[in-house]
């Protein structure tokens, strides 16, 4: 079998999103429910966009958990990785839309079925298939999925795949910033790809700034590439041999949930097929060109996994530009 699987690991729940934007949570008239968690969102990027992805990770045995396990499938997403706690519930987010598109988030998972995910119910065979394994920060809270998330990673490395790293920063998760900080870096020496946005780099370095020596400071010898994004402004990369800026497209957003799941899960998508951008700075750009432009699409509709683009749709937008 061709070795082009993006394996995602992690959390995948329900936002609910408010019916009219720009309004707190209290006074939103109503709510839509959408599926969300970024692990699960990049999955589905990958599948759309024509790739291989499978997700691994822990639903409650409740109706959510059955109907976001159904989304996977219907995407074209593997699951043979998920499992189903009858004693914890499918994890729920309220997400507020200010009037800017951008979002605040309230939780509830206490604990939360994919908090539970322990090391002995991993599906070891999906992580060993994987070319690029990819997560994020959220799985790395609590006992016992942290060993869990720290055993897949192994695994996945000792079978020859790429780490791909999005802390994805909640901070309202996490007991202190300190914390999330602390844990956060805790793994950042062992992936190959690190995606962090604007406000983690400031959040992670303690400065107000995307020049280049603040983010070098993340920069480690160990790392193939390291990229910023900077929302409509574009994107940053670093590798051993070169780094530059990309331009983002200006669009009509609406909602920012999910771009930066679709600028991953777009980048992953074509890394399996050629790896050796990592290495050639000409083909690098071209494809965060594409990952700009798949991010960008996607803040143009409510919600994450809706508003993902498949291939079409992103050349469209490119050849526009």
């Amino acid at each position: 079998m061709a070795k082009d699987l993006v394996v995602s690991f992690g959390e995948m729940l329900i936002d609910f999103v408010p019916t009219v934007s720009g309004v707190s949570l209290a006074e939103a008239p109503g709510f839509i429910k959408a599926p969300g968690g970024a692990p699960a969102n990049v999955a589905i990027a990958v599948a759309r966009l024509g790739g291989r992805a499978a997700f691994v990770g822990k639903l409650g045995d409740d109706e959510f958990g059955r109907m976001l396990a159904g989304i996977l499938r219907v995407n074209g997403v593997d699951d043979a990785g998920v499992l189903f706690d009858t004693g914890a519930r499918t994890a729920l987010a309220f997400v507020t839309l200010r009037a800017d598109g951008e979002r605040e988030f309230m939780f509830y998972r206490n604990p939360s079925a994919d908090m539970l995910l322990t090391e002995g119910e991993l599906n070891l065979d999906v992580i060993k298939s994987a070319a690029v394994f990819h997560y994020g920060s959220i799985s790395l809270i609590t006992e016992p999925c942290r060993s869990a998330h720290l055993k897949a990673m192994e695994v996945a490395r000792q079978a020859g795949a790429l780490l791909s790293y999005d802390p994805n920063l909640r901070l309202p998760l996490w007991p202190s910033a300190e914390v999330a900080k602390e844990q956060i870096l805790s793994i950042w020496d062992q992936a190959d790809i690190i995606k962090v946005s604007d406000v983690e780099l400031e959040f992670l370095t303690g400065t107000d700034s995307v020049e280049d020596d603040v983010v070098l400071t993340l920069w480690r010898p160990e790392f193939k590439l390291l990229l910023v994004t900077l929302g409509e402004k574009g994107c940053k990369y670093y590798t051993k041999d070169f780094r530059g800026s990309i331009d983002g497209f200006a669009v009509n957003t609406v909602d920012t949930t999910g771009a930066g799941d679709a600028f991953v899960g777009a980048f992953l998508r074509k890394l399996v097929d050629d790896q050796s951008v990592l290495q050639d700075e000409e083909k690098l750009r071209e494809l965060l060109k594409f990952s700009n432009a798949c991010g960008a699409i996607t803040t143009t509709k409510k919600g994450a996994i809706p508003a993902l683009p498949n291939e079409a749709e992103a050349l469209e937008l490119l050849k526009s530009c």
